[in-house]
């Protein structure tokens, strides 16, 4: 398993770099208001890459 990562903000920069590098194996914890973690508890995180 890779590093705990503590990345602040889930908006478009911070939701990106997150996403890959959970997907790299990494424990990722996003540090956000609580209106945004509201949202991505009902809605979840979707990160597409090309």
């Amino acid at each position: 398993m890779g590093s705990r990562i503590l990345v602040v903000g889930a908006g478009a920069v911070g939701g990106y770099f997150g996403a890959r590098m959970a997907s790299a194996g990494h424990d990722v914890t996003f540090l956000v208001r609580e209106r945004r973690r509201q949202q991505l508890r009902a809605e979840g995180l979707c990160v597409d890459f090309y």
